[in-house]
């Protein structure tokens, strides 16, 4: 009887073994399936095989339209001004500047108003401090009010950005 018993431990023992192994490979096979999917997925196999992609000549004709417009500049007269210097010596500043305008159409309106820009920037720049201007962040300053004023002064145009040609301050 005891060898009968031995033999039913020995038994077990090889079928938990057994059962161990086929434990391992019934959590292997569905991770090593999940990795290789998200693989395909990931790479853009898997999409493309089930129809799910994107059509690139959508892209590619956004691209083209934003190749289509280009940027359209107004020339700003060349500004020569005194600065605030609190009644110290006196303080010169030379500024050359261009307009990036919204659109094509802007450019009449802007070229109308171009009196009323200049006196806005004229008198912006007369209440500035040396000080202010010889900075990056005053000259980020600057360019903010700048477009700020324009946009009042050219009320219907669009005044994208100011881009500096010539910046002086003596």
């Amino acid at each position: 009887m005891a060898s009968a018993a031995a033999t039913s431990k020995d038994v077990d023992e090889v079928k938990s073994a057994g059962g161990g192994r086929r434990k391992l490979i019934l959590l292997a096979v569905p991770i090593v399936l999940a990795v290789i999917g998200a693989g395909l997925w990931f790479s853009g196999i898997l999409p493309r095989l089930l129809g799910l992609h994107h059509e690139a000549p959508a892209a590619n004709q956004a691209a083209e339209a934003l190749e289509a417009v280009k940027p359209v500049y107004a020339d700003v007269p060349e500004i020569i001004t005194n600065l605030d210097t609190g009644g110290r010596r006196q303080s010169y500043v030379k500024l050359k500047a261009r307009l990036q305008l919204a659109k094509a159409a802007d450019q009449a309106v802007v070229s109308a108003a171009m009196p009323r820009i200049l006196d806005l920037f004229q008198t912006y720049l007369r209440e500035m401090h040396p000080d202010e201007l010889r900075s990056s962040s005053g000259t980020y300053r600057l360019r903010e009010e700048m477009i700020a004023r324009a946009n009042l002064a050219a009320r219907p145009a669009r005044i994208v950005d100011i881009l500096f040609e010539e910046l002086l301050v003596q």
